[in-house]
């Protein structure tokens, strides 16, 4: 009798994909215009939130990004796979580290402007990037020492997120890593953050950092070094 195409396993996780479909498509929307520079119409009670002001003045980013460096700094040659990445090559030290960049977003604007000047930043670190959502990584097994996911786990419900690390574990070499931040809704910044992000188009999921503490023991990984900052929580974790 031959096998059936499809496991059980494979049925529940396409399931489960068309259901996270509309929040993919919104981070993707949202993100689109941030990067491309177009105008947000808010509420005059929303452009009022000092979270507002700093987000439009440009300061509110360099304070809440999450400084992955900080926990697991790419070294010479490490193959590392930004997921989510964003500008991530263009504005992160990445020739300073020799760390070989292999990147992955759901914004296609991202992507064609890191796709058209990443090779000319650096041609030979520069390793190529790819649209898709963070849960569909399709790269060979063992293909890098670290992969990084930061600044959108909160857009999604857990259990998308237990998809994104079942994903990405099979792709890290041994003693690899993989890095990740959620938000803490204990921070003062994340009730108005989470206000503003959804009147920008992405609704946020304000999880306490418990049930990712859960989380990370459901997908059998353990926590190696973790940081705090003023709206994130960074994790990172190994499965060896």
């Amino acid at each position: 009798m031959a096998a059936s195409a499809q496991s059980p396993l494979g049925d529940v996780l396409q399931a489960k994909s068309v259901s996270w479909l509309p929040a993919i498509s919104a981070v993707g929307q949202r993100f689109e215009k941030e990067y491309q520079g177009k105008s947000f119409e808010l509420p005059e009670e929303v452009e009022a939130m000092p979270v507002f002001r700093d987000w439009a003045a440009g300061s509110l980013t360099a304070r809440i990004s999450s400084p992955f460096w900080e926990i697991a700094k790419p070294k010479k040659n490490q193959h590392c796979l930004d997921i989510g990445c964003g500008f991530s090559f263009l504005v992160y030290e990445w020739k300073a580290w020799q760390a070989l960049f292999h990147g992955q977003d759901v914004s296609e604007f991202a992507v064609k402007t890191v796709h058209q000047r990443g090779p000319q930043l650096d041609s030979k670190l520069f390793k190529g990037i790819k649209k898709g959502p963070a849960h569909l990584l399709d790269y060979p097994p063992a293909s890098f020492d670290l992969i990084f996911a930061t600044g959108f786990s909160c857009y999604y419900p857990t259990d998308y997120w237990q998809a994104v690390m079942e994903a990405a574990k099979p792709l890290l070499k041994p003693g690899g890593f993989f890095v990740f931040d959620v938000i803490d809704p204990e921070n003062e910044l994340a009730e108005n953050w989470a206000i503003l992000e959804t009147y920008l188009g992405a609704d946020v999921f304000l999880e306490p950092l418990s049930s990712w503490r859960s989380l990370i023991k459901t997908v059998g990984a353990k926590v190696v070094k973790q940081q705090e900052g003023e709206l994130f929580h960074l994790y990172k974790v190994c499965w060896s």
